[in-house]
C-alpha cells in the first residue's frame, strides 16, 4: 500500500474516539457533550469552513459579524477591545509582548511561564528579569510570584517596560495579582497576563478575581481550555492607557494566519454566548458536582484529593490528586488512560484534572469516572511522603547570556553529568504544561540538574531536549 494513502492521525483520532472517553482535559467541550441540542450544528464543522466571503466578513478588517462579536466579547468583559484569536494563546502572548518591549527593554517577567511568553522576548530580543514563584509545600509545585519580590525587582529595575505574569497557573493557584498592578501602575508599568486558564474566571465567585477585572493591561485567555470553545480558540482583552493599541493590532496582523478558521471563531462565538449565559442556578449546580465528585474519591488512602485551605482563593476547575501510593504522577495518570480516563496532566507528584464547566442540568460521568478511579487505586501500597525539591535560590535573576550574543555562540553535547555550571543551549521544557524547566542562555545550576533528574526519573516528557534520554543535553561552548 502506498504510504501516502495512508490518514494516520485520521485513523488515531477515530480509534480514540471509539473508545468512549471521558474527558479531564481541555478542550472545554468535552468531546463536544457540553453542546446542548440547539448547538447540535456544531456537529458536523465541516459545513462552517468557509473563508472572507460576502456576508462572512474579515478577521483582519473586520466590519460586520466578526465585529459585532468582538464587540459583545469587550462588552463582556467590560475592555476597550477585545480580539478573537485563532492560533492560540501563544499569538495573544507574542503580540502583547510585542507591542508593550522592544530591543533592549528590560522586562520583569515570573519564571514559570509559558515558552511562547520567552519566544516572544527572544523575538523582540528584550532583556528578561526573571522573578522567581513561591513554592506551595503542599502540591509541590511553583505557585505564584510575590508582591514583594515584584516590588524589589522594581526597585532594581525601573526603566521596565512591562511585568509579564500567568495568572492563574496551570493548577488553578492564584496570588495577589491586585497588589501587583497596583505597585506596577504606580510606577507607570503595564501588566501582561497570560490567562490562559482563567477565561471562565469573569463569572465571578466561587471563581478568583480575572486579571481583567483586576485591571491587567492586555490579557490573553485559551477560551478552549475551560469554554466550550475549539482548540486554538482564545480571546485578546485590551484594556491599557500605557501600551499602543495601534501597535498590538499591528502584531496580531503579522502573527495571526491570514486563512483564519471560521469553525474556531464561530466556537469563540459560542464561548463568550456560553459564559454569559451562565447563572447562580449553574454555579450551584456545578459546585454539588464537583463536591460529589470528590466525595466519592475521598476516602482512598492510595490518593489524595487536595483542596484550597480555608481563606486560600483557587479555581475549583482544577481538580489535583496526588499520589499517596507507589505510583508516582506519571504512572498514576497511565493507568487511568489504560481505562479510557485521561487526565490534562501529571508531575512527579500529581495528577491534575480540569473538571466541566457544566450548566444546570448537563450530565457528565462524572461519579462513573470516579468509581472508576477510586477502583483502579484500591488497595495499591502506599509510600511514605519524600523530601522534594524546592528552588532556594535567587528570587530575581538574569539570563547568563542575552538573546543577542545567543545567535553568534557556538554549541557542544555533553553527559548531562558533566552541564552542571554550563550554560544552556536549548530550552528543556516539560509538556504539559510548557513551563520551561531550563531557558537557552540559562546556567544549568545543580538544583536545576536535581530537578531534570527527577523528571526523567519518574517519566515526564519534553519538548526540546531531544537527546535527554540518551543521557546528554545541549551547551554553549566555554
Amino acid at each position: 500500500m502506498n504510504e501516502q494513502f495512508k490518514l494516520p492521525l485520521v485513523t488515531a483520532l477515530t480509534e480514540h474516539v471509539n473508545r468512549k472517553p471521558i474527558s479531564f482535559h481541555v478542550p472545554g467541550h468535552k468531546y463536544g457533550r457540553i453542546f446542548s441540542e440547539s448547538r447540535s450544528f456544531f456537529q458536523s464543522i465541516l459545513q462552517l469552513d468557509a473563508t472572507e466571503l460576502s456576508g462572512l466578513d474579515d478577521l483582519h478588517a473586520p466590519e460586520g459579524a466578526i465585529l459585532e462579536a468582538e464587540n459583545l466579547l469587550a462588552e463582556l468583559f467590560q475592555v476597550k477591545k477585545s480580539y478573537f484569536l485563532v492560533n492560540g494563546s501563544t499569538v495573544g502572548n507574542l503580540a502583547m509582548i510585542m507591542a508593550a518591549c522592544s530591543e533592549e527593554d528590560f522586562v520583569l517577567v515570573q519564571r514559570n511561564c509559558h515558552k511562547s511568553i520567552l519566544n516572544a522576548l527572544q523575538l523582540a530580543k528584550a532583556q528578561p528579569i526573571f522573578l522567581e514563584p513561591e513554592f506551595d509545600l503542599e502540591r509541590k509545585v511553583a505557585a505564584g510570584v510575590s508582591l514583594d519580590t515584584v516590588k524589589k525587582a522594581i526597585d532594581l529595575y525601573p526603566q521596565a517596560k512591562a511585568v509579564i505574569l500567568t495568572y492563574p497557573n496551570y493548577y488553578g493557584m492564584v496570588y495577589d495579582l491586585r497588589g501587583i498592578i497596583k505597585e506596577a501602575h504606580f510606577h507607570k508599568i503595564p501588566v501582561l497576563v497570560d490567562e490562559a486558564h482563567g477565561a471562565h474566571l469573569i463569572i465571578g465567585g466561587p471563581f478568583p478575581d480575572s486579571a481583567v477585572s483586576l485591571g491587567a493591561d492586555i490579557v490573553v485567555q485559551s477560551a478552549h481550555k475551560t469554554l466550550p470553545a475549539m482548540t486554538m480558540g482564545s480571546f485578546l482583552h485590551y484594556n491599557s492607557q500605557l501600551v499602543s493599541n495601534d501597535r498590538l493590532k499591528k502584531y496580531l496582523g503579522i502573527f495571526q494566519s491570514s486563512s483564519p478558521s471560521y469553525p474556531i471563531m464561530a466556537s469563540l462565538d459560542i464561548a463568550r454566548h456560553y459564559i454569559a449565559s451562565y447563572g447562580q442556578q449553574d454555579i450551584d449546580y456545578l459546585l454539588r458536582r464537583i463536591e460529589a465528585f470528590k466525595g466519592v474519591l475521598g476516602d482512598n488512602p492510595a490518593i489524595k484529593v487536595l483542596d484550597f485551605p480555608d481563606g486560600q482563593e483557587g479555581d475549583p476547575l482544577k481538580i489535583i490528586i496526588q499520589s499517596t501510593c507507589e505510583l508516582n504522577g506519571f504512572e498514576l495518570q497511565r493507568e487511568f488512560e489504560s481505562h479510557s480516563i485521561f487526565t490534562e496532566l501529571a508531575d512527579p507528584n500529581n495528577v491534575l484534572l480540569i473538571f466541566p464547566l457544566l450548566k444546570d442540568g448537563q450530565e457528565y460521568p462524572l461519579e462513573k469516572a470516579a468509581k472508576m478511579m477510586k477502583d483502579i487505586t484500591a488497595g495499591l501500597p502506599l509510600m511514605d511522603s519524600k523530601e522534594e525539591y524546592e528552588n532556594k535560590g535567587e528570587k530575581i535573576t538574569q539570563l547568563a547570556v542575552d538573546y543577542k550574543k545567543l545567535s553568534k555562540l557556538d554549541m557542544e553535547e555533553v553527559c548531562l553529568e558533566q552541564s552542571i555550571g554550563r550554560i544552556c543551549a536549548e530550552q528543556i521544557i516539560p509538556y504539559p504544561p510548557g513551563v520551561p524547566l531550563l531557558l537557552q542562555g540559562e546556567e544549568i545550576t545543580k538544583i536545576k540538574f536535581s530537578e531534570l533528574q527527577r523528571l526523567l526519573e519518574t517519566g515526564a516528557r519534553f519538548q526540546g531536549g531531544a537527546l535527554l534520554k540518551e543521557g546528554r543535553i545541549k551547551v554553549f561552548t566555554a
